[in-house]
Parts: C-alpha cells; structure tokens; sequence
C-alpha cells in the first residue's frame, strides 16, 4: 500500500489546478528529507515537476524549488541535465523579463551545472532575446543576465546573483574556461569574465562568492594567464585581437583595506589600487578573501606571471592583508603567495624578505597535505 506522501506525489500530475497546486506546495517540505520520494517509479515524479516548470506561477515556484532541493542527488541531477527540453524551458524563462521564478531557475541551472553533460550550454545557440541581448549564444544571454540583471534592473522579480554559481560551476570545465578566457568576436571582441569580474566587490554575498570562484577555477588555465594579467588594449605582446582581461585590480582590491603605502611599495602598483579612500573595507568573508589569495598562487604558476605579480607590487598588498586579517588560513594563504612570488628565481641570488607577518626566517613550509587546497577546482555548494 502506497504511503499518504507517495499518494501525494502522484497528485503532481492531476488534471486540477488547484490538486496540482496544494500537492507542489505541501511537498516542499520534503523534498530535502525524503529524496527518495521522487525517485518512484524510475524518476516519474522528477517528469511530472519537470512539466509543472510550466504550469502557472505558484504551481512552478514550488516545483523549482523542490527540484532544486532533489538535484543534489546525482541521479535527479543528471535526468535533469540531460533533458534537452528543460534546458530550453528554463532558458526561455530565464530570459523572460517577467519571470517571477528567474532566482530559482538560476539556483537550479547552478545545481544542473554539476553534471558534465551541461558543458552543452556553451555551444548552445537559440532565439534571441531582443529585450535582453543581441547574441544567438545561450551562455552570452545568461551573462547579459547577470549583468544586466543586478539588483532587479532586468526583471524586478529577480537578481540573478546565483548564476554566478553556475558560471563557477561550467568554469570547472576546460569549455568553460576558454569560452570565458577567449573574447568573442561576435561580442565586440569582449572577454566574458570581464563583464563578471567586476563584482568581486559587490554588496550581495552570493555573488562575490561565486564570481570569486569562477575566477579560481579559470586560473587554472595557464595559457589564458598574460591574457588575465595583462592591462593592455592593445597589447602587442598577446595574439590578436590582443586585449588584456586586467583581472588583477578586482582580485587584489577585496585584499585591501585603508592602510597607506609608502612611496617604494606603490611605485608600479597599478593605477586601481593607489589612493583609495580612507574608509576603504576589506572583504569580511575570509572564504572569499582566501579563495583570491588561491587565485594568485595559481596565477603565480610561471615564471612570466611572477614577473608580472612582482612588477605590479602585489607584494606589499599581501603584506598588509596579513597584518590586518586575524583569520589564520587566510594568513596561510598570504604566506603561501609571498613565498611563490618572493622568491629566488633560477640564476638570482637575492634571498627571500622576512615573513610577511614580520619575524624573521622563513616562509611557513608547505606541507605535502596542504599544498591540494590550493589546487582543488572550487566547487560551489
């Protein structure tokens, strides 16, 4: 005999509205708890919640949100990113400036994300949007999204901040990083991760977190590190069109709070991170603040990139950041930086400076079980 929630569930797919509707809205509650529940049946209540993305707005608010509940399970997740038509569902909805679920939908294209088959996104084309965007590309569309979207300005039902999860999420991909290291002809030669990048200082924590962690995961691109660090348009030194992403002011600003610098530490600091004002905050999220400080030492990988980090000064940022920052992995994190971008190049003679924290000796000893935190692909809960 079916339990009274396993009768519930199958009211999912009943004719009435108003069944439908009471059935999507008492189920809410467990769908974090009882997983399996929808899992009956090989997944049928999955394709019923599917098809209720469609159904009237309170009907398909419930329905996401039960989705996005579920899709933690790897088997729901990857149904979902498999079905194409959902896909398109949600992408229709998403752009739609009158969508009252765009949040959810973005919570739930951030969960998809994790399941490798969604790669496909990036080389998706579909109609355009002509309220949104210009471009037939869907990843360009969910950009113009967050973008355009921030604090209401796009659909005043939504803000879009959790698409910045789903950007971090694709970036775990070789796809993903390229398409957002790459600019893109079709889109004025701009890179995509300069239109996110830009909100590493943003109000919402949501997203600072996820833009922050999508630049983690792009660095591990090593190819795209001089376009990332280079500030220059044009750059003679990088392949054409030869622009410069200038990554490294929106990585570094968070680090930084309303100390003064002298004269030597700000000579070759970039023209972004001088004079600020004197109530300049740093980042309170030591989380975020650490994954930058990884970000460095990933960008930090070559000897040219080195070079670059040293010329631009980052050395008396991290300084300061560990002077200031109590939290000890993000201390750690400085520690690890100072000792990649301080130290002795191959042929040089000169030794590495004093702790940053200022005693003596050396830098903190990597230890071999410490060193994979730094590596590990950010992955976004």
């Amino acid at each position: 005999m079916p339990t009274e929630l396993e009768e519930l569930v199958e009211f999912l797919h009943h004719g009435n509205t108003q069944i439908r509707q009471t059935a999507a809205e008492h189920l809410v509650g467990y769908s974090q708890s009882h997983v399996t529940l929808f899992k009956r049946n090989q997944l049928e209540p999955i394709k019923d919640l599917k098809l209720l993305v469609k159904d009237y707005a309170p009907i398909a608010k419930n329905a996401l949100t039960i989705l996005i509940n579920i899709s933690s399970d790897t088997e729901v997740c990857k149904s979902l990113a498999k079905d194409d038509a959902l896909l398109e569902t949600l992408l229709s909805r998403i752009t739609n400036p009158k969508e009252q679920s765009a949040n959810e939908i973005a919570m739930l294209l951030a969960n998809m994300a994790k399941d490798d088959s969604l790669q496909r996104v990036l080389e998706l084309k579909r109609d355009v949007p002509k309220e949104l965007s210009k471009s037939q590309w869907a990843m360009d569309q969910l950009m113009d999204c967050f973008v355009k979207g921030a604090a209401g300005a796009y659909n005043k039902h939504a803000d879009f901040d959790h698409l910045s999860y789903f950007f971090a999420d694709l970036a775990r991909f070789p796809k993903g990083r390229e398409y957002l290291t790459t600019a893109q002809e079709h889109d004025s030669n701009i890179i995509p991760i300069t239109k996110i990048q830009v909100f590493t200082d943003h109000a919402s924590h949501i997203r600072r977190l996820g833009v922050a962690s999508t630049i983690k995961n792009v660095a591990f691109l090593v190819p795209a590190h001089p376009v990332l660090l280079s500030n220059l348009n044009p750059d003679p030194a990088l392949p054409p069109p030869s622009i410069g992403a200038n990554l490294l002011p929106y990585i570094l600003l968070p680090l930084m709070g309303p100390e003064e610098y002298s004269d030597d530490d700000t000579e070759g600091m970039l023209d972004e991170l001088q004079l600020l004002e004197p109530d300049k905050e740093r980042e309170k999220d030591e989380e975020i603040m650490k994954t930058h400080l990884e970000t460095l030492l990933l960008l930090s990988t070559t000897r040219e990139s080195r070079d670059v980090l040293r010329k631009v000064k980052v050395y008396p940022i991290i300084r300061e950041c560990h002077l200031h920052v109590e939290n000890e992995d993000v201390r750690d994190a400085c520690d690890r930086v100072v000792q990649v971008i301080q130290r002795k190049e191959e042929g040089e003679e000169e030794d590495i400076p004093d702790a940053v924290g200022g005693e003596s000796g050396r830098m903190v000893e990597l230890k071999d079980d410490e060193e994979d935190e730094d590596d590990k692909i950010v992955d976004v809960l």
